[in-house]
């Protein structure tokens, strides 16, 4: 016990020797409480110097066709980085590392020299999980490996422009992975682990978020069309010294596109040596003027007064027309002084055409077109589409009212053609087009009376089956309704058209007696053979719609009578008593 005699204040010197006791009390029950009753604080502190979290790659979703065929898939790939500090200090590797990676020994030391302050920088991205392992087992410091996707597209070129492709971060770029970017990408998850100061991977600790993969998508494509209609279109390119070409196939009855090529195209799947042409989606981001595939359209504006009908005359003699200074001219000798409406139709009459555009009106041929979706966007959130132009003048003079009439001054897609065509097809009524596989039948809007675009269903098939019409674009088996067109191409940067450059066009559907395909064909100067839509297009038109017809399994409408057995019976009886060869 210390003795206090003599202090002056006691009390205070027993205060402090208290207080300090209650201290180190304090001290030893927090050092307690700490190391033995509640150690997490000192664990989670510890943690914080140590524990990282790591992304947990997605895969984009599934794009398939209509039928559930992959057009694009995810495949996991290892992609390979480095810490250029610790993989500047094992020089003596950098040679093995270079073989392994199948790269130049001298160029890849400048690299990794020019590198060696940074903490990351990827060596090589996207080797098979195979390669990505045989390196990793090479133990170079400072090198490691990360769990990617990449995308793989099983039909390559024949849907390239469709559906498009990811750049090196698996993120969309073209096509429908572009469109559809926020649909097809997954959410990454994360992954808690341990590491020590090098970032070498001590622990896998747990899961705290899981990856979540991108939504299947299932495209309005018909994958068996789809290639149908490539093989066809790249015959016809090949056949006849063309530049480019596309075509176009929907649905009637759902607004769905059922196929979409261009010629040239591109395997998504290498793309080192791709060409900025071959890349271009064309049947939705270039534009032409039509020629005479828009024949019908201002025809049916003229039926929709209900000024003209299709038995009604118009005299196109002698073939050309004088405005002004301008001529209108027929391409085509046609049969007779007179034509009908229909027979206006199937001579392509320029003169025939341009006389009923001035009854009817510029207004009024404006107003079909724009109903039919000219100069509109198609809805399609496509990348890059275009819209065209459809002009719209305050007062129609007769110049530009006859051009319209006829397909040119005004500028489409092929999309857009091959869907006024689909509008016919479907009674005049109007469907939104959907480039993903559709469920329900969707909500259309009437455009044109039912009984004009009925009108209009005959007469093209008669452009198809008339003596003097297409005979190219007929279909075994189906009654066929369409037109052709052949328009120059305008210059580039001047005014004018280029000199022996043509678009040749044929558009169309089937069966006639209840149309299911509308289909569109442009074959971009041909340099063989011939430049009119009738001979290049239509028979292109002709043989993807005979495949696409039985593919789909349509009932022809076409077919000759069946065969009377009573009748039959003579010629039986004669071959019978013949002692042989074929009857």
């Amino acid at each position: 016990m210390i003795g206090l005699e003599g202090a002056l204040y006691p009390w205070r010197f027993r205060l402090v020797l208290a207080l300090l006791a209650l201290m180190v009390g304090a001290i030893v029950w927090r050092i307690v409480d700490l190391h033995v009753i509640d150690h997490d604080f000192l664990q989670a502190h510890g943690d914080a110097r140590s524990v990282r979290h790591i992304p947990i790659p997605a895969h984009r979703g599934l794009i398939t066709d209509r039928n559930g065929e992959p057009l694009a898939v995810s495949t996991p790939v290892t992609t390979l980085w480095a810490n250029g500090k610790e993989l500047f200090k094992a020089q003596e590797r950098w040679g093995d590392l270079a073989a392994a990676l199948g790269q130049e020994p001298g160029s890849f030391s400048r690299r990794l020299t020019q590198a060696q302050d940074r903490e990351f920088m990827y060596l090589v991205r996207g080797l098979t999980p195979e390669q990505g392992q045989r390196i990793l087992d090479l133990k170079v410091p400072g090198v490691y490996g990360l769990e990617e996707f990449r995308r793989f597209y099983p039909a390559g070129e024949v849907t390239a422009h469709v559906v498009g492709f990811t750049d090196v971060d698996d993120k969309g770029r073209e096509g429908v992975e572009l469109a559809f970017e926020e649909w097809l990408a997954g959410v990454p998850g994360k992954r808690q682990v341990l590491k020590d100061r090098r970032g070498r991977l001590i622990k896998d600790v747990q899961v705290t978020q899981n990856a979540k993969a991108g939504k299947t998508l299932a495209l309005s494509i018909d994958l068996r069309l789809q290639y149908l209609a490539h093989r066809e279109l790249r015959n016809a390119l090949i056949e006849q010294g063309a530049k480019a070409g596309s075509l176009v196939m929907i649905d009637v009855k759902t607004g769905e596109i059922l196929a979409m090529v261009n010629q040239p195209s591109y395997n998504p799947n290498n793309r080192r040596n791709l060409q900025p042409a071959a890349m271009r989606n064309r049947a939705m981001i270039d534009v032409f003027e039509p020629g005479s595939t828009v024949k019908p359209i201002s025809m049916a504006a003229a039926l929709q007064t209900g000024r003209w009908k299709p038995e009604d005359k118009v005299e196109v003699y002698p073939g050309s027309l004088q405005i002004g200074r301008y001529t209108i001219k027929d391409v085509s000798k046609t049969q007779g002084p007179i034509l009908d409406l229909t027979g206006i139709l199937i001579n392509s009459s320029n003169v025939g055409m341009s006389k009923i555009a001035f009854d009817i009106g510029g207004e009024t041929i404006h107003d079909m077109m724009a109903k039919v979706g000219f100069g509109q966007d198609t809805g399609l959130g496509f990348p890059g589409e275009r819209v065209g132009e459809l002009p719209n003048h305050r007062e129609w003079r007769k110049a530009e009212t006859a051009t319209l009439s006829y397909g040119y001054g005004v500028s489409v897609t092929a999309i857009q053609l091959a869907h006024a065509y689909a509008t016919l097809a479907n009674n005049g009524m109007v469907l939104p087009l959907s480039m993903t596989r559709v469920d329900r039948q969707p909500v259309g809007a009437q455009v044109v009376p039912p009984e004009v675009a009925k009108n209009l269903q005959v007469m093209l098939q008669q452009v198809i089956e008339a003596p003097r019409g297409v005979f190219r674009a007929q279909v075994p088996g189906y009654h066929v309704s369409g037109k052709s067109g052949t328009a120059r191409k305008a210059s580039v940067g001047t005014k004018g058209y280029t000199e022996n450059a043509y678009r040749s066009m044929f558009a169309g559907f089937a069966p006639s007696t209840n149309p299911r395909i509308a289909m569109m064909v442009v074959i971009d100067e041909p340099s063989k053979g011939g430049y009119f839509g009738g001979l290049v297009s239509a028979p292109v038109f002709s043989k993807v719609m005979a495949g696409s017809l039985r593919l789909m399994n349509i009932t022809p409408d076409n077919l000759p009578p069946p065969v009377d057995p009573a009748a039959a019976q003579p010629q039986t009886a004669a071959a019978a008593a013949t002692p042989g060869g074929r009857i």
